[in-house]
């Protein structure tokens, strides 16, 4: 049985591992959620804001890989 999603993503003739962009992608998702909360003033409600990007992080990269990207 085989995987119909790749698994390498190809840049040129250099080949990537799909984690690489979902990693880059919720990064930058994070950041812009982060600098959302930051304009609206609601990052001051949060103890930890370092703690609250990873988190944020980490959720973007489980919704990317179950409706994108699969790695």
């Amino acid at each position: 049985m085989t995987n119909p999603f790749p698994h390498e993503l190809s840049l040129g003739d250099v080949y990537y591992s799909p984690i690489l962009a979902v990693t880059i992608l919720s990064f930058l998702a994070a950041l812009i959620t982060v600098l959302l909360l930051n304009k609206l003033k609601l990052s001051r409600y949060l103890t930890a804001p370092s703690y609250v990007f990873i988190a944020i992080m980490a959720l973007y990269m489980v919704l990317i890989d179950t409706f994108w990207i699969k790695f």
